[in-house]
């Protein structure tokens, strides 16, 4: 094993924030005699990477297999590849700074589309070849998992092999698929046919195109099924995480309380592909997150969801959190809630500690648009929770909406601002005078991109001018006064339409780009949409063509060969009732939809019998 410090030490003088790449923080383990060797990468900057839980999750994972080392790597800052380049020292990682390219395993997380140059910076400062098939039998095995595997297909050949859905178990299996097949001296190619029979193993390479279908070549199969953590409890969850050095985003004890989610809107890939809803118990979150409290040294504690607010016992473990936690200082946050799910108790119970801003996600302005993608909220539901929020003593709502969905009209747009002077008012007279000085209403608004494994899946990104003409009227729609309005780029916007329904020939588009000098186009100071029109214009790829268009109900998708679980009948059931206005309950609350995913997956799902009494 190659120790790089004595290389990287001397360029941290000349670059900003060096804490990002040095070692030894609390709760980090260092095995430096392991066997095996696994490199955990997440392709953006160290603060963002660190937030990340499934990273933190994994690591303790991998750390209970013997003589397994698991190591984190974070992509540099371009200052710092530079100075790797210009000193011809390769990508490290943090634990040992061992080479990347010598670790046994590269596990790279797939977290947003604008984050794929990276994951190309990322292979190249490793000196490993971008693609799997330039890959020798001396080189790591690069394998990729996170919420954009659900089509792989762009960066496809990238990557030796694809974990479709949960990892706690899957990662076990494929270190120990990978061990046994190295120590029988197996060809990459055998390693790679042995990763393709674990449940839940994208294989990239064992998938031919056949017009526009990728057919399997033996032993692949035909369709990859996510794979599915059935129960959270029979995991240990991370208690003692590591700690950064320095500042990093939500730099707080996080909790997962529930996986899933059941409520149905129909632009959410994540409450799609993350399906059936499990719930980890009271007694398990309030263990889990005293631990942790008490490991770390925080002063925040964060119960971590896609809905926590649904979670069936939530004031109970708000209130024996608070119990807990009374005479501290330490404080309880939820992230973004649904705003038909924040009672009066929840409020006061959170009253207790620290107030942080809440956020709520309305998405539409109007009662028919959010029928049409099953938000199933009303007006009253908002200003009554917000109202409930500031006699609670809050004083800063985030609220998040969406243009461009589909059938959106103008009078859509235009109830965003009308919705909008609803909430400052009701949060203005639920202020004492005093105090009104302090309020803030922030409103942030996203272009609607339609995503795989959603019943607006077929639907057609609206393209650039109208997202700017659509924007000018929301402008003109939103109160003068005491609200802060943001809105995405169009031109990000519709580049991650691209990524996120194209094929594999965006992966010449993507390394294009690359090569262009493009990097870090998650940042908005970074991202410079001449990169890639150039990159469109180099590999002759319309990404209008893929982002814009409506797709037949019968056209194969890029993403046909991977299952979330969701059938696609059900998909385009949600389809036809969003065109006829029509919502779809909560599985949870009013019984089965006929989804598909507890029947596929063999998990039931519990929280209807509970909630139903």
């Amino acid at each position: 094993m190659t120790d790089l410090w004595k290389r990287i030490e001397p360029l941290l003088d000349g670059v900003e924030r060096p804490a990002r790449y040095v070692d030894h923080e609390w709760g980090a383990s260092i095995r430096r005699d392991a066997a095996y060797r696994v490199a955990l990468v997440y392709p953006d900057l160290y603060e963002i990477g660190m937030a990340n839980q499934a990273i933190q999750i994994l690591y303790g994972r991998l750390l209970t297999l013997p003589d397994v080392a698991a190591e984190r790597v974070f992509l540099p800052w371009k200052d710092m590849s530079d100075a790797l380049r210009g000193a011809v020292v390769p990508l490290f990682t943090l634990e040992t700074c061992t080479p990347v390219a010598e670790c046994d395993l590269v596990g790279i997380t797939l977290p947003y589309e604008l984050t794929y140059t990276n994951i190309l910076e990322t292979l190249d400062l490793a000196g490993i070849p971008l693609r799997s098939s330039a890959r020798s039998e001396k080189d790591a095995l690069v394998i990729g998992g996170g919420p954009c595997a659900f089509n792989p297909e762009p960066m496809a050949p990238f990557f030796d092999a694809i974990l479709i859905g949960d990892g706690e178990e899957a990662v076990l299996d494929i270190v120990a698929v990978h061990r046994a097949a190295k120590e029988r001296g197996a060809s990459r190619e055998e390693v790679l046919a042995a990763l393709a029979a674990i449940p839940g193993v994208y294989v990239p390479s064992l998938y031919a195109p056949e017009g526009a279908r990728l057919r399997a070549i033996a032993p692949a199969p035909a369709q990859v099924r996510k794979r599915i953590l059935g129960d959270l409890g029979t995991y240990e969850a991370p208690t003692c995480p590591v700690v950064p050095f320095m500042d990093v985003v939500h730099d707080r004890v996080a909790i997962e309380v529930l996986r899933g989610c059941a409520r149905g809107c129909r632009f959410c890939q994540a409450g799609m592909v993350y399906r059936p809803v499990r719930e980890r118990t009271p007694d398990a979150i309030v263990r889990d997150a005293s631990a942790a409290l008490t490991c770390t040294g925080y002063e925040e504690v964060s119960l971590t969801s896609l809905s926590t607010a649904d979670h069936s016992c939530l004031e109970e473990v708000l209130r024996r959190l608070t119990r807990r936690l009374e005479g501290t200082g330490v404080g309880v946050s939820l992230p973004s809630l649904r705003v038909d799910a924040f009672s009066v108790g929840i409020a006061r119970l959170l009253g207790g500690g620290k107030k942080t801003g809440l956020t709520f996600a309305p998405e539409a302005g109007t009662q028919r648009l959010r029928d049409v993608i099953n938000k199933n909220v009303t007006e009253d539901d908002l200003i009554g929770t917000v109202t409930k929020a500031f006699d609670a003593g809050w004083r800063r709502v985030k609220l998040y909406f969406m243009i461009g969905l589909p059938t959106e009209t103008g009078e859509d747009i235009r109830g965003i601002g009308e919705l909008v002077s609803r909430v400052w008012a009701a949060a203005r007279e639920a202020t004492p005078p005093a105090e009104r000085g302090g309020l803030k209403v922030a409103v942030s608004v996203s272009t609607f991109v339609p995503k795989a494994h959603t019943p607006f899946q077929w639907e057609a990104q609206i393209a650039l001018e109208e997202v700017r003409r659509r924007q000018s009227v929301l402008r003109d729609a939103m109160p003068r006064k005491g609200v802060d309005l943001s809105y995405h780029d169009p031109e990000v916007s519709f580049l991650e339409g691209v990524l996120a329904r194209g094929g594999r020939e965006v992966a010449d588009v993507i390394e294009a780009a690359w090569r262009g000098g493009a990097r870090f186009d998650a940042w908005t100071e970074e991202f410079d949409p001449r990169k890639w029109r150039e990159a469109f214009a180099i590999t002759g790829i319309d990404g209008t063509t893929i982002a814009n268009r409506e797709r037949e109900l019968d056209e194969t998708l890029p993403w046909a060969h991977i299952s979330a679980g969701v059938t696609t009948a059900y998909l385009r059931i949600e389809r036809d009732r969003a065109r006829a206005n029509t919502p779809t309950p909560d599985c949870t609350f009013d019984g089965c939809t006929g989804c598909g995913v507890c029947g596929a997956s063999g998990v039931a799902n519990v929280l209807a019998g509970v909630r139903n009494g």
